[in-house]
């Protein structure tokens, strides 16, 4: 895997999942070797390689450490450009690791010059068979999550072999379920079932609209023809309940610190028109108030899951108080 004694990293291939998620290793390495990283992206086709290694050789402002990655690496390393990073990698700077990303890659000596200093790993696109082994190890390496035999395969039919996907489903799996006496929480056909469909997905997202637009009469009036017409499950209505208090909450903190409101969407996997409605809504309700929103849904879920409770009755409840607290804003 990549580490922090890996001064260049190449990651060819389409697979943006895997790509991303070495990256975040390196970065993760790194800032446990030297502390404080600083990190700076480039796009290969709007860059040239002095910027890049200028960059690489310069030093920090506060960080002790840079991850510079490139992404479209393939148009920053043509025919003409090729000598000059196959001189910086031979030499490397010791203080910045080197990350080049590129769907397309075409293998050559400069593959053989980063092993030696570093490391390159394929990401490469996955078929059924391994999305599912991969799904199962993500579920218990990342979500403290079990799927049961056949769930995985079932998930994977589901959703197709995109990784991506597939890790989001499980994180919301996970948080759906209860947790066992090991902290485990099991995924069950059952609940692969239940939860995930597109049609039955895509209907209980409508509930998180209803929410945000702030009237309780329409979010009220929405959870009812899910649960009466449409049959959507209960579970799948408390996790969207509990996403959006979630995405809320960490938004609303990450726009008080200034963060760009893009890179923090898409942290958050807010896309389409759902992005704007959240990220509105988390700055009228700030981190206060958005806590209070988060706490709401936790322990309203706690209480039903605990046998404290009709699960329609209580889910109703907190509906209509998100609801009225967002209309309020």
């Amino acid at each position: 895997m990549p580490g922090a004694e890996h001064r260049v990293v190449l990651l060819p291939g389409p697979n943006h999942f895997l790509a991303t998620e070495y990256t975040n290793q390196i970065k993760e390495a790194c800032a446990s070797a030297h502390g404080e990283v600083d990190v700076i992206h480039f796009e290969g086709s709007a860059t040239t390689p002095a910027d890049v290694l200028d960059e690489c050789r310069s030093l920090g402002l506060l960080a002790r450490h840079k991850v510079v990655v490139v992404d479209g690496a393939d148009a920053l390393v043509r025919e003409a450009n090729r000598p000059l990073v196959e001189r910086y990698v031979q030499s490397p700077e010791p203080g910045a690791t080197l990350v080049l990303r590129a769907r397309k890659w075409y293998k050559g000596k400069l593959d053989d010059m980063i092993a030696k200093v570093g490391i390159v790993r394929p990401c490469e696109e996955v078929g059924e068979a391994q999305a599912s082994a991969w799904a199962t190890r993500r579920a218990t390496k990342r979500h403290r999550a079990t799927l049961e035999p056949g769930a995985a395969d079932l998930l994977v039919e589901r959703c197709g072999p995109d990784l991506g996907r597939l890790d989001s489903e499980i994180a919301k799996l996970a948080s759906a379920g209860t947790p066992g006496p090991d902290g485990q929480t099991p995924i069950t056909l059952d609940l692969v079932r239940s939860m995930v469909g597109v049609s039955r997905e895509e209907e209980a997202w409508d509930l998180q609209g209803a929410v945000l637009a702030g009237g309780p009469a329409g979010a009220i009036e929405r959870l009812r023809h899910l649960t009466e017409v449409s049959r959507a499950p209960d579970v799948m209505l408390w996790w969207a309940v509990m996403d959006l208090t979630r995405k809320l909450h960490a938004a609303a903190w990450g726009l008080k610190q200034g963060q760009d409101r893009r890179q923090l969407a898409f942290s958050l996997k807010i896309f389409g028109p759902s992005q704007e409605a959240v990220l509105r809504a988390a700055a009228a309700l700030g981190p206060t108030r958005a806590a209070e929103a988060i706490s709401l849904a936790v322990e309203s879920d706690a209480r039903y899951k605990s046998g404290l409770g009709d699960a329609g009755r209580t889910l109703e409840v907190v509906t209509l108080r998100l609801a009225t607290m967002l209309g309020s804003r």
